[in-house]
């Protein structure tokens, strides 16, 4: 190992891991910096844009018995196709909100707990906000349904 003194005799600082602990900071940092551009280039190409439904979803779906209702809170983010169709997709506000709280309300407890049936039912959700976009626009205009934040209970 190779020392750098100073003036004071008891003091050493080995150069080796300055050097090593240099190389490892360059290299994190170009890492860093170069994995901070690709998404840049990826949202250049990228034409869609993101529209929240807010506020959360939050209504009752079945419970394990006729008796009981549990409760699921849901945040969720419609990814759009076009920034264009973003207007289109606000105006239709009201029908995309409606079709989710219809779609969780009649899930079983079973679907909603589970990470399987948490994906049928965005799966559902998309196809149905696809459908119901298509019938009143003449397009898709939603790409891509996304939970945020997925709460529930009962």
């Amino acid at each position: 190992m190779i020392c750098y003194t100073t003036d004071n005799p008891h003091f050493q600082f080995p150069v080796n891991a300055m050097l090593k602990s240099s190389v490892v900071m360059l290299v994190a940092a170009s890492i860093f910096l170069s994995s901070g551009l690709a998404p840049v280039r990826a949202q250049q190409n990228a034409n869609y844009a993101y529209l929240g439904l807010e506020p959360d979803i939050v209504t009752n779906y079945l419970g394990h018995n006729a008796r009981k209702l549990g409760y699921v809170s849901v945040t969720i983010e419609l990814m759009i196709s076009d920034v264009e169709q973003l207007e289109i997709a606000e105006h239709h506000m009201p029908l995309l909100r409606a079709t989710a709280i219809e779609i969780f309300g009649r899930q079983p407890a079973e679907k909603v707990k589970s990470l399987k049936g948490r994906e049928e039912i965005r799966m559902t959700l998309l196809r149905t906000l696809q459908q119901h976009m298509k019938e009143e626009t003449g397009g898709e205009v939603v790409k891509n349904v996304i939970f945020t934040k997925y709460l529930y209970q009962g």
